[in-house]
């Protein structure tokens, strides 16, 4: 038990995190892929160019892309979420939560806990969940 009270100010961090994510949160749901790569490529404030050289390609077929005038083969679109640092599945469409590899990386950490600390840092996340709500229901 004593381990696992120094990760609980790490996964309140995590939390914290993911609710400023949330609060920021924008949906693409709709979009074509090509409209989702503009959209995310301009919010890094990268070109075409710096985009393509990222990727291994040139500015032309990012264009191109996000034109969708042709569309990326899997590998290549693997490296362009990679690129605007965001999952495949957010880059098509799938799905509509945006995450940063910090906060993934911390959720797939607690993913690797045993079940009781699982279900402690659950609480937490519950309770600080419930709290945000309250608050915003408040305001």
């Amino acid at each position: 038990m004593q381990d696992l009270s120094i990760l609980i100010p790490i996964f309140i961090s995590a939390i914290f995190e993911l609710f400023l994510l949330l609060r920021s949160f924008k949906r693409y749901m709709g979009m074509t892929l090509g409209q989702q790569m503009t959209a995310l490529r301009k919010k890094k404030g990268l070109s075409q160019a710096d985009m393509g050289k990222a990727v291994g390609t040139s500015g032309d077929i990012i264009g191109r892309y996000e034109r969708d005038e042709v569309k990326p083969s899997i590998e290549v679109a693997v490296k362009i979420a990679d690129t605007l640092e965001v999952s495949l599945d957010y880059l098509v469409g799938k799905t509509s939560l945006e995450m940063d590899k910090n906060t993934l990386k911390r959720i797939e950490e607690v993913s690797k806990l045993p079940i009781e600390a699982k279900t402690q840092v659950f609480l937490v996340i519950d309770a600080l969940i419930r709290d945000y709500k309250a608050k915003q229901a408040y305001s």
